[in-house]
């Protein structure tokens, strides 16, 4: 996949079919305008392309914006690529892009820029200053400037019914069950392991401390997690941990991953964990002898429940 930083950086010989979008977390209704863009161009006649933007506009738009977000951009280039988009653009998103009127958007970028042959976008997109053109507006500017617009249908998007919105909802309360069904993947973190307290190491449950660099990045409800991370080529599974560390009266929120039979120096490493199962919420327990026999029970429980996915 090609990876532009900017509009001005897209070049091609071919005509493209694209959407645009935040596309943030790449979620199951995300997928089916993805893949219905790559089918069209499975005959080498056009090229896919997505045109995404960062910061996400309600960064740049809403005054104290505190949203977080599904997806790094790592990882969002990770998914999109895994469906096989060949041209993504991440354009900077600021008040000047926003300013740009619907049909010079058409124009400019779609038209001159992309030389689009066809967009396919939700039935309720609305773009343009002010968000003040929908998807009639697009269909009149395709009849003007030559290109064709599918529209995805309020049944398909309904018979999905899913959102970035819900997604996050469901991660803040913990249900990875319901998350990871909206995303048709298992939600994943990403980030470097670093040292911490090393109290786990002492009870016997020695743990990767994982350093999340990105803070607009959304972490899951606080508690005990079954997680899979791939360390050296070999799928590894382990118990994380996302909280104060209570017990010990713990300041920072940690992310702590104790892998389950495996033990190895990760210092500096850089670690994605694909989080499978909500376990409990985290809890202060009045000694470090009751934590460390919680953590057996949770081990047990992991445990078994890897061995039901095998």
């Amino acid at each position: 996949m090609k990876i532009f930083k900017s509009i001005k950086d897209f070049s091609s010989d071919k005509k493209t079919i694209l959407t645009l979008g935040t596309f943030d977390g790449v979620h199951k209704g995300h997928q089916k305008i993805l893949k219905k863009i790559t089918q069209g161009t499975e005959n080498g006649k056009y090229e896919s392309l997505v045109l995404t933007f960062f910061p996400h506009p309600r960064m740049v738009l809403q005054d104290n914006s505190d949203i977080k977000l599904l997806n790094t951009i790592e990882e969002k280039i990770y998914l999109l690529e895994a469906i096989g988009i060949e041209n993504l653009v991440i354009h900077p998103f600021d008040e000047i892009f926003s300013q740009l009127t619907a049909e010079d958007f058409v124009r400019t970028v779609l038209v001159d820029q992309f030389n689009i042959h066809k967009i396919i976008i939700g039935h309720d997109h609305r773009f343009g200053k002010n968000r003040t053109a929908n998807i009639d507006d697009l269909i009149g500017f395709g009849e003007k400037y030559g290109f064709e617009v599918e529209q995805i249908s309020v049944q398909e998007i309904n018979d999905i019914s899913v959102s970035s919105t819900k997604v996050r909802k469901s991660l803040l309360e913990g249900d990875m069950a319901l998350a990871n069904k909206y995303l048709g993947y298992n939600y994943f973190l990403s980030g470097t392991v670093v040292k911490g307290k090393q109290l786990g190491r002492t009870i016997g449950f020695p743990t990767a401390n994982i350093k999340i660099e990105e803070d607009y990045k959304l972490i899951p409800h606080n508690g005990v997690y079954i997680v899979r991370s791939m360390i050296n080529k070999k799928t590894v599974f382990g118990m994380m941990n996302i909280g104060f560390n209570p017990t010990v009266s713990g300041e920072k929120l940690a992310i702590e991953i104790h892998f389950l039979d495996f033990d190895t120096n990760l210092y500096d490493q850089k670690l994605t964990v694909s989080i499978l199962k909500y376990l409990r919420s985290e809890q202060k327990f009045d000694s470090v002898d009751l934590l460390t026999q919680q953590l057996e029970k949770d081990k047990n429980t992991a445990l078994t429940y890897l061995k039901e996915l095998q």
